[in-house]
């Protein structure tokens, strides 16, 4: 059978007939070391057709076309001049060799053309791809390589420009910079207190906080002109005047050492950096709460705004938060844990990254586990509906954020939770003005339950019938007690009778067989 190959290039379709495969040998070793020789591969792969491609817009579609596994138009034309026709009703004598197998099938699925791809033919397609120039006449130099950075560049730009209104990327480069810069300003903020203490050792146990022992480091600078005038500017950085005369005090009887004009400098300069990192962190954070309320509105108001981009930026994206089911959103984050527990047979973990929310904190010991899975559940709810909504609102995420802290008291105090069926009700009125589908299902099963009661009425008889007297008459259920037992007793006096019979016939018989013998002893 002969074996044809269609090699998908930036400036046009060739095909290529392999008629000499067993000069280079049919296994892939040795097509790999005759690829190399292009005198030898030459002869093997002789180039049957080529079709260009009429622009760059063209060659960018029919490559988006051939990466989705779709034959286009101008691929089905050309493999129809290009290729030996197949006659009805018999089987080709062709194959065609393809490198996408999507594309294989659906090539077979449209012109009956049996495709192959493997191993073998992409070895084949590696020599056209790398002989390609030598095969196609008129062809100058660094022309092919123009066309393949032009298209390169035209699909990377189209492929990002479906993200462009997936602004959860920003969420996701917040997050991780939120994060960086805590590590940062924490480092940072442990280098001032570490250099100033050479200089005002006490200061450290007064002051706890970093941005505050920033603040006041560089405010102090040198200890020994701290007096009673600087407590109201002490008092203002710190907000409380105690801690300011606290500070004074300690500067007079500080056992720290003098530094010279220039250490000081470097230190207040350092101090500064330290001050106005923490400034943009809190702005970073101002940002991210911005943009959680605009993205995930829902998922924000129910687990809070870092969480919820923590999950976002785990799971790449909104849109694939939003298919993941429960059970992989309450372990998200916690991935090694689990591979180890399943490798190791012990127990998998409870919880990933949403153990960073404050429900798992207030839980018990023996209900975190629970209120995790109830949490994880409540999540994916609130990331479908930020995904698939069309408009933001965050109702449904505070209802859901009200279930979890009732579901929380059901726990600890043992108070039933209101239904998730009225507390989706309770938000579509909020959200709309009046409640949705939700009326139509209670409705639905209203009606299926009254059409289940029906039935068994039309089954039984009326429960109470007046008698022409005016009094009311027993049961039916008891009348057909009464009915049975008496049908019981016809049946069981039947076979009573059947057998009285049966015995009067016998003694009747006796009886005559008596009286003819005594007759018999008469005579």
């Amino acid at each position: 059978m002969a074996l044809y190959c269609l090699y998908e290039s930036s400036i046009g379709y060739a095909l290529f007939h392999a008629h000499g495969i067993d000069e280079i040998g049919q296994n892939n070793e040795a097509v790999r070391n005759s690829v190399t020789d292009f005198n030898r591969f030459g002869k093997v792969m002789k180039l049957v057709g080529f079709s260009p491609f009429d622009s760059a817009s063209d060659s960018f579609n029919q490559c988006n076309a051939v990466s989705e596994g779709h034959m286009a138009d101008g691929l089905r034309n050309f493999l129809e001049l290009t290729l030996p026709k197949i006659k009805e009703g018999k089987k080709p004598k062709y194959s065609l060799g393809v490198a996408e197998p999507k594309l294989g099938s659906h090539i077979f699925e449209n012109t009956k053309i049996p495709c192959q791809s493997n191993e073998f033919i992409n070895e084949l397609l590696r020599g056209v791809r790398q002989h390609f120039d030598k095969f196609i006449s008129n062809l100058k130099s660094g022309d092919l390589e123009k066309a393949q950075l032009g298209l390169g560049h035209s699909y990377s730009r189209a492929k990002v420009k479906f993200n462009v209104n997936r602004v959860d990327n920003m969420v996701i480069q917040a997050i991780f910079l939120l994060d960086t810069l805590d590590k940062d300003v924490n480092t940072f903020a442990m280098r001032v207190r570490e250099w100033y203490s050479w200089h005002f050792p006490e200061l450290v146990k007064i002051i706890n906080d970093n941005y505050l022992y920033a603040k006041v480091a560089k405010y102090v600078d040198d200890k020994s002109t701290l007096s009673e005038d600087s407590i109201p500017g002490l008092t203002e950085i710190v907000g409380d005047e105690d801690k300011a005369k606290e500070i004074v005090e300690a500067a007079k009887a500080s056992m720290g050492q003098d530094l010279s004009p220039v250490d000081l400098i470097n230190v207040k300069q350092f101090a500064q950096r330290v001050m106005d990192l923490a400034q943009y962190r809190k702005n970073l954070y101002d940002y991210l709460v911005a943009k959680m309320n605009d993205i995930a509105p829902n998922l924000a108001a129910l687990i809070g705004e870092v969480v919820g981009a923590r999950l976002i930026s785990h799971a790449g994206s909104l849109t694939n938060l939003a298919k993941c089911p429960s059970s992989t959103l309450q372990i998200l984050g916690a991935e090694k844990a689990l591979f180890r527990a399943l490798k190791t047979k012990g127990n998998t973990p409870k919880y990933g990254l949403i153990f960073h929310s404050s429900f798992i904190g207030r839980a018990s010991a023996k209900n975190k586990g629970r209120m995790a899975r109830y949490l994880a559940n409540k999540c994916s709810i609130a990331s479908r509906l930020d995904c698939f909504l069309e408009k933001s609102t965050t109702v449904f995420g505070e209802k859901l954020r009200e279930q979890v802290e009732e579901r929380l008291d059901f726990y600890d105090k043992g108070v039933a939770p209101r239904k998730n069926i009225e507390m989706m009700k309770a938000a579509l009125e909020n959200a709309d003005g009046k409640a949705m589908d939700v009326d139509e299902i209670s409705v639905e099963k209203s009606e299926k339950k009254s059409k289940k009661k029906k039935s068994k009425s039309d089954n039984v008889e009326p429960m109470t019938e007046e008698a022409p007297n005016g009094e009311a008459t027993e049961e039916p259920k008891s009348e057909k007690k009464k009915k049975k037992k008496e049908k019981r007793k016809l049946d069981g006096e039947a076979p009573a009778k059947d057998q009285a019979a049966e015995i009067a016939n016998g003694l009747s018989a006796e009886g005559g067989t008596a009286k003819k013998k005594k007759k018999k002893s008469k005579e």
